[in-house]
This record gives structure tokens, sequence and C-alpha cells, in this order.
């Protein structure tokens, strides 16, 4: 296996990015993580935003990057990480989304009903196994059951380096201004105390300034109308070759690829099936996605054909945001419309109108809160603080997707 020596990558967001030589390399160059090449960062967001085309791989080397820059800052405080410690916590953050489906969140619960997080623990795990219990401290940090809490809240948490990574990842590639944020100052606001991570009062708009960051990102970028549109239609798009399958179908798809969708894999039976997860999990990615809605667009079913010629060819559904979850009677009515338009039966006329619901909540209550240390040396969450206005109440909307041919709306006497 090769191995990387004080390697250098050149990233666009922050410039060389260093990859310590020994076990961080070695696990940089394993399948595993290079698998995260060919797993995309934001799905299909490049059919609204096209230079979105960044994937796992470098927003891990990212997260990284931070990471390596928060150590040297809280080091410089005297907080104590020691070699050992820091080169765990760097793999942690390295790891962290080795677990994530084909094209990322949109097929997680889909192909296996398992959060990314639980398979990313499965295949660190293997690794561990495979470099002989060198990963232990690695996987304490992660599953936060090593004493030094502060180290998990890097990794994971309201502020931490994936969130500083991903933020300003996006909001680069996809040109949303909105989302960038200042992670320089932010990083050097940070601090221990108590064992727990915390921020400086100096810094404490530039937290604000995250939060509301984010909460931008999330509306203008992660929930665009259209963006999940085309995740919406993926999910069916494999929902429907589950049925094909299980049905007797022979469906033209890659073994990794096969195995998931003839399978009903959960939280439940995971370790039933643990090895031939581990067998056919990481050899899964977008690549296998792609050929496959290929060949289904030429499929005798015309539901997983029109389906994926829609989301290859970019034809996708029009999408109605609604103020209220829309009643059953009324997507009723949709539905017969669409059944007698294309021709298909009442139930495959799901596939075809189809309804859903997207939250976004800014800031989240309770014992997680970011901490900020204030000038008489108390210590707040930053909820309490007095100039605060970041709404941690959870907003939701309302959507019914639908083919554009159909045009539901053209007047409220048809919707109605």
């Amino acid at each position: 296996m090769p191995i990387y020596s004080n390697h250098l990558i050149n990233d666009p967001i922050y410039g060389p990015i260093e990859i310590p030589s020994g076990l961080i390399a070695q696990v940089v160059a394993h399948p595993y993580f290079q698998r995260l090449r060919r797993i995309s960062q934001l799905s299909f967001a490049h059919y609204v935003f096209p230079g979105a085309t960044h994937n796992r791989f470098s927003h891990a080397l990212g997260a990284l990057h931070l990471t390596q820059r928060a150590i040297r800052e809280l080091r410089s405080k005297e907080v104590e990480i020691t070699d050992e410690e820091a080169e765990a916590l760097m793999l942690a953050i390295l790891l962290h989304d080795l677990g994530h489906a084909p094209f990322s969140h949109s097929l997680e619960f889909i192909l296996l009903d398992i959060h990314h997080e639980d398979l990313s623990i499965l295949l660190m795990e293997a690794l561990n196994e495979e470099f002989d219990g060198k990963l232990d401290l690695c996987l304490a940090i992660f599953k936060d059951e090593y004493p030094k809490k502060f180290l998990h809240q890097l990794v994971s948490s309201q502020l931490d380096m994936d969130r500083l990574d991903y933020l300003s990842r996006d909001s680069f590639f996809t040109g949303v201004s909105e989302g960038i944020i200042n992670y320089k100052r932010l990083l050097k606001m940070l601090d221990v105390y108590e064992g727990e991570l915390i921020f400086s009062h100096k810094g404490v708009y530039s937290v604000e300034q995250f939060l509301m960051a984010r909460r931008h990102m999330y509306w203008q970028v992660y929930l665009h109308k259209t963006v999940f549109c085309t995740s919406d239609l993926l999910c069916r798009i494999v929902k429907r070759a589950k049925e094909l399958i299980r049905n007797g179908e022979n469906l033209p798809v890659s073994k990794s690829l096969y195995y998931f969708l003839q399978k009903s894999i959960d939280t439940e039976n995971l370790n039933s099936y643990k090895s031939e997860i581990l067998k056919h999990y990481p050899l899964l990615d977008d690549i296998d996605i792609i050929n496959a809605l290929k060949q289904f667009s030429q499929h005798g079913d015309f539901i997983i054909s029109y389906l994926s010629s829609c989301l290859l060819n970019r034809q996708l559904f029009k999408v109605k945001q609604l103020e209220d979850p829309m009643e059953d009677t009324q997507l009723d009515k949709l539905r017969q419309k669409a059944s007698a338009q294309f021709s298909v039966s009442a139930k495959d006329s799901q596939y075809l109108v189809f309804v859903g619901e997207q939250s976004n909540q800014a800031y989240q209550l309770g014992t997680k809160e970011i901490k900020i240390r204030l000038k008489d040396g108390s210590l707040h969450p930053i909820s309490t603080w007095k100039e605060y206005t970041v709404s941690p109440k959870k907003i939701k909307k309302y959507y019914v997707c639908y083919p554009k041919q159909l045009e539901f709306f053209h007047s409220q006497e048809d919707y109605l």
C-alpha cells in the first residue's frame, strides 16, 4: 500500500494541506478512504450550481486541515493534547464520513436503513482490525467515549471542524456568498474550560454569523427545491428498482448495488449482515448509481425508465411549495390525473406525484449548546447572550412534486 510522506495537497479553500506520514497517510491511501473521491458532497446540487461537483474526499481533507489548526491553537493556550490524542483526533475527523452512501444524504436510509455514522463506525472498526488496534483511541473519541470531551466536540457538535469545512467548501463551489464564514477567527477564539470546548467572548459575533450562514446555506443550497427534487427522484428510482428485483426482475446493475437492492438491512439486523456489508459497501459509489440510471432509462418498466431518463437529462419535476401539508383527498385527485395521462396504475401514480416536507433549525437549545466565556470569566450558552438573535425555532415547509406535463396548478379550480 502506498504511503505519503509529509505529502502536501493543494486545496482551493486553504492552500496546502499536509497529510502527516505514518498511520494517517496509510489510512488516506486505503481503499475505504479513496472511495470518498467517488461520493459527491452535494448529490445533484450541480444541477442548480454547476460548480458544485466536489466530493467527500476533499471535504474530509479540509476537515483534517482545520483540525490540525485547532490542535495548534489549543496547544498554544496550554490545553494538554498528547501526540497520541492528536493523531487519534485527526483520524476521527478524517473518517467521519466514511459511511456515506452514493450521492451522500440523498440515499441515506434508502439502500440501507442505517445512519451513515453507524456505517462509518462499522468501517472504522474494520480498519482498526486491519491496523492491529491502532484506531482504538480514534474510535473512542468518535463515539464520545473518551474522558476529554472537547476532542469529540471538535469532531461532532453544533460548531465543529466538519461544519466549518463544509460551509466554507460548499459556499465556495456553489458561489453562494451567504455561506462564507470567518473560520480563521473562529479557530483563534477556540479554548477549553473544564473539559469542554468553548469560544472567547471576542468571537461571539463570528459564532452568530456562522449560525446564520449555516441557516442560509440550508435554505439556499441544501434544501433548494430543485436540489431536493432530484434527491426525491433518485430515492424513488431506487425504491422502484427494489420493488422490481423483489418481484423477480433481473436489473442490469453492479453486484454490490444488486446486493443492497435485494436485501432489507437496518440497525436491528446489522450484525447479521456485517461481513457482507464490509464486502459490498466499500465498492458502492456514485458510479454504480449513474451506470444503473443509464440502464434503467432503457428498461421496459415505464416508471423506472421515465424517472431515470428525467434525472439523467435534467427533465425535473415541478415542485410546488405549500403552506400546509396537502390533504389526502387533494393528493388522490392529482394522482388520478397522473394515472390517466401516463396510463399507469393508481399504485404506480405514487411514483409520479408525491409530497414531502423539509425542516431547518439554525440552532438547538439544550445540553449541547455552544459555550461562550465572557469577560468576567463566566461561561454561558450563546443563547443567553443579551444580543443573541438566532431563533431556535424549527421551520417546516411542505411541497408536492409532479411531472411538468401535468401542470395541475393552472387554476385554483383545477387544484381543488
